[in-house]
């Protein structure tokens, strides 16, 4: 398979891939240890909306569903807060109203959107270099914001009454954790789609979880499933003719299968391992 290197494409596949990678083991991790899981897939679905503004006034369609992403990503972060009761609810009507609109919005543009199914089911062997760079530079506003915030993060993912009483604003860390998930799914679109984008983002944490010590631990080894999975799914899908973002989510299917059928070696990351809880107070 070396010899698919050499094609320009495929390198550019494999660039983005690991990007998406990075990412997701980042925010997938954050994600999955918050249990917002159903929070997070609400955003994704809703983002279709930016999808369908960007192709109805012709606009670039990554920056538009950035913004439109994070807009609904903030708006159910504030629902949670202040609804808690009827949150899921809530969640669930913006989550089809998004998708609503997208769909809406595509079929009052005028012609034929080709590129239309590559957002549902990803499209990773047609990103542009000009795709990448804005990938590249999401990435690197994701690293500085969540190195900023690192022990806020770190607290209110571990016990976010306790970190509340310490003087840490959970509340505004719960609105960034939204909007940075919301840039995640913008990036993970390009690669297997607004369908299986929850796949990546939460399996590759979840194996994660069951084998690391601390977060930190958890986003590298998240990062690294994530790009092998990629890496991987893309080799197959050029051996086999398959669908690239298909066969990603495949293989990471797999390996989730795969790993738990091996035991734990010791318990799931927990609050006192970071420092953060004082010992003996509980998660």
């Amino acid at each position: 398979m070396i010899e698919a290197l050499g094609y320009e494409f495929f390198r550019n596949a494999l660039y983005a891939g690991l990007l998406a990678s990075l990412i997701c083991g980042i925010i997938g991790s954050l994600v999955v240890v918050n249990r917002v899981v159903f929070l997070a897939g609400g955003v994704a679905h809703a983002s279709y909306g930016g999808v369908g503004l960007a192709f109805f006034f012709g606009l670039p369609v990554l920056p538009v569903t950035a913004g439109f992403s994070t807009l609904a990503a903030l708006g159910m972060a504030w629902v949670t807060l202040t609804s808690r009761e009827r949150a899921d609810t809530v969640i669930g009507v913006l989550w089809a109203a998004g998708m609503a609109l997208g769909i809406i919005l595509i079929d009052l543009t005028p012609g034929y959107n080709s590129d239309l199914m590559s957002y549902l089911f990803g499209s990773i062997l047609a990103v542009p270099d000009s795709d990448l760079w804005l990938m590249a530079g999401l990435s690197a506003a994701v690293l500085v914001l969540v190195a900023l915030f690192s022990r806020g993060l770190l607290a209110m993912s571990f016990d976010a009454e306790f970190a509340r009483s310490r003087g840490v604003p959970v509340r505004f860390l719960h609105f960034l954790l939204m909007g940075l998930t919301a840039l995640c799914v913008v990036m993970v679109i390009r690669v297997v789609g607004l369908i299986l984008v929850m796949a990546l983002l939460t399996i590759p944490p979840f194996m994660a979880e069951r084998r690391a010590r601390s977060l930190p631990g958890m986003m590298l080894l998240a990062g690294c499933l994530s790009a092998v999975f990629c890496i991987a799914g893309l080799y197959l899908s050029y051996a086999l003719d398959l669908t690239c973002g298909a066969t990603i989510i495949a293989v990471a299917c797999v390996g989730f299968v795969v790993s738990l059928a091996v035991p734990q070696r010791h318990r799931p990351v927990a609050p006192t391992q970071q420092g953060l809880l004082p010992n003996g107070s509980g998660a």
